[in-house]
């Protein structure tokens, strides 16, 4: 049902999704380069991450719809902890592949956007874990009638 508790760890791992809009992966102290161009790496400097963000976000919330299609909205589930796993992956080989046209001075501190898919995983492992819960009770009260 839509009141469960897999819909909350559901709704929190989209909220690490559209969370990383507002917070960083990286910051430095002077601007340089193609992604610090501004002194701060984040979300919006390349649209594969936007388009990352905006997916996981979407089907971690779209499963909570889900709870009547339990197997379907595992295999979503799965797929938002595949998503979280790509993401700040493709953030570093972008990073490191655009090159780093700082200086040896300036350090390259990391931000919270950069840990924010590791509480998305736990999140949406929990939420599965519920939801395989969930699933065997109802099989259970199957048996039963």
């Amino acid at each position: 049902m839509i009141q469960r508790i897999q819909s909350i760890f559901l709704l929190l791992s989209g909220g690490t999704f559209f969370a990383q809009f507002g917070l960083p992966f990286a910051t430095s102290e002077t601007a340089g380069g193609n992604y610090l161009s501004d002194a701060v790496y984040n979300i919006q400097d390349h649209t594969a991450l936007l388009v990352l963000a905006i997916l996981g976000g979407a089907l971690a919330l779209g499963a909570i719809f889900l709870f009547k299609n339990r197997p379907l909205q595992m295999r979503l589930s799965y797929l938002v902890i595949v998503l979280s796993i790509i993401l700040p992956v493709a953030a570093a080989m972008l990073f490191l592949q655009a090159g780093n046209s700082l200086d040896g001075s300036s350090g390259i501190n990391d931000g919270f956007g950069l840990y924010m898919p590791i509480l998305g995983i736990i999140f949406t492992i929990l939420a599965i874990r519920f939801i395989k819960k969930d699933d065997n009770l109802v099989r259970s009260m199957d048996r039963l009638r």
